[in-house]
């Protein structure tokens, strides 16, 4: 009977694996296609590779999109473990009732879709053009600054804080450390699988971010991969292989991202559970 069990348990595994890993090698087998190759659902590898990726290069300025992209999320992912950290320690280290109730209202603020204040963000950027110009509308300060902390980060970070060892805060204190000492040469060591975690989730979404950057950067030389993919595929008559070999390339960063800190990732989101 166990037998039976490992048997069905195994094949379901290998099929999950393979519908999930189906998308990304059909990506890989178009990009080597023509477009009409693509359209027809062909599985096969095929030979037009080169000419592909000469025709996206020749086509469209994807180095500019892919340092734009890079740059956002670099910044965006450096700035949310930085303050979500910082703010998730604060909480759970300092506790009182009135931090407890603006952590709830941060909470709250989760529900709230990001396409309802949306607006709202515009006409402030908008504002804040005339005067600070680096800040304002098409700038990449603008597509930064909005989604640089959410209300999802300062709760993973507190969770998992609160598997922290209260004792190495008395211990920096009774040493003579200073409250930000203790954060930066006690806490944040110690916390590398939660920041590990944290980087993957913060570098993903905002290399994938396509909504607001859509809003707010209207010139050719600023925009994102995104931006660059969904224009590919606005035209009358798309080139499929372009496309897929845009997309290829626009997921290989956060693949790379994901596999390198993948172990630390696991025992990150596991800390956050059990917190």
């Amino acid at each position: 009977m166990k037998k039976v069990k490992r048997i069905f348990t195994y094949l379901f595994l290998s099929i999950a694996s393979i519908i999930s890993i189906f998308p990304f090698l059909w990506m890989l087998v178009s990009m080597t296609n023509k477009s009409v190759d693509v359209t027809q659902g062909k599985l096969l590898p095929g030979t037009h590779f080169i000419e592909n990726v000469k025709g996206l290069f020749n086509t469209v300025d994807i180095g500019t999109a892919l340092i734009n992209s890079t740059i956002i999320a670099v910044i965006t992912t450096f700035l949310t473990l930085l303050i979500g950290s910082l703010a998730g320690y604060g909480f759970e280290i300092y506790r009182s009732r009135g931090k407890d109730m603006i952590f709830n209202i941060l909470l709250l603020s989760m529900m709230i879709p990001f396409a309802a204040i949306m607006i709202p963000l515009y006409r402030f950027f908008g504002g804040v053009s005339a005067s600070v110009p680096f800040l304002g509308i098409d700038t990449l300060a603008a597509a930064i600054l909005p989604t640089v902390i959410t209300a999802f980060f300062i709760f993973f970070f507190r969770q998992n804080t609160k598997m922290f060892a209260k004792e190495l805060v008395e211990a920096g204190r009774i040493d003579g450390l200073s409250e930000l000492g203790i954060f930066f040469r006690i806490y944040l060591p110690t916390m590398k699988t939660t920041y590990a975690a944290a980087a993957i989730i913060a570098f993903m979404n905002s290399w994938n971010n396509y909504l607001w950057p859509l809003v707010v950067l209207q010139s050719p030389e600023n925009q994102t991969i995104p931006l660059l993919i969904s224009n590919l595929g606005a035209g009358y008559s798309p080139d499929y292989g372009l496309i897929m070999t845009a997309i290829v390339i626009a997921t290989l960063p956060t693949a790379i991202v994901f596999f390198v800190m993948q172990r630390h990732f696991v025992a990150g989101m596991m800390g956050s559970v059990k917190g």
